[in-house]
């Protein structure tokens, strides 16, 4: 059996995307408490995402329309996106203030977010790209992937914090020299 190249690297792309999301799960966590979730988006989903991204770009400001309509293309030109999210709830520690407030039950009372959700989501990131740069998939954390995905609640309700990394294997990497977006340009 002859397995052509375009087959075994977009094989090779969903093993690596399920291993990053082993990856953010079992990477360490604040006290042990595990609020990570992930998710991956290939084929139609990939557009469903990149079409809101456009839409959301020519709806905001024009630094977020740069971003998102040009990250829109990247999405649309990749073999999958991993998603990594994370909930967010104090963890009552009573001498903490990471967060900006002075304790967990100030956080709760003014809205806050505990700063330690993020910073699980950042080594969580971290462990995930690890695997795909040791596999040699190309990636790039994207914000606006996240937001989008935040804004069409992809990983649920109660998720608040999600960053996207979509992945491709070509002789370029497509998510680097992107260069500059120019409205006059497109669409």
């Amino acid at each position: 059996m002859v397995i052509e190249s375009s087959v075994a690297e977009k094989e090779a792309v969903l093993d690596v995307a399920e291993k990053m999301c082993v990856a953010a799960r079992t990477a360490p966590k604040t006290r042990g408490i595990d609020r990570i979730i992930t998710a991956i988006l290939t084929e139609i989903d990939l557009e469903k995402l990149a079409t809101k991204m456009d839409a959301l770009g020519h709806k905001h400001d024009k630094q977020f329309c740069t971003r998102n309509i040009r990250d829109a293309k990247s999405v649309r030109n990749s073999d999958a996106v991993v998603l990594i999210g994370t909930k967010t709830k104090p963890r009552g520690i009573t001498f903490c203030g990471f967060c900006g407030f002075e304790n967990c039950s100030e956080t709760q009372q003014k809205g806050g977010h505990c700063a330690f959700d993020d910073i699980d989501l950042g080594i969580a990131i971290g462990s995930a790209v690890s695997i795909a740069a040791d596999n040699r998939i190309d990636n790039r954390i994207m914000f606006s992937i996240g937001k989008t995905a935040m804004e069409m609640r992809l990983l649920g309700n109660d998720v608040n914090k999600i960053l996207g990394i979509p992945l491709s294997v070509s002789g370029k990497n497509k998510y680097f020299d992107l260069g500059a977006f120019h409205p006059s340009t497109t669409v």
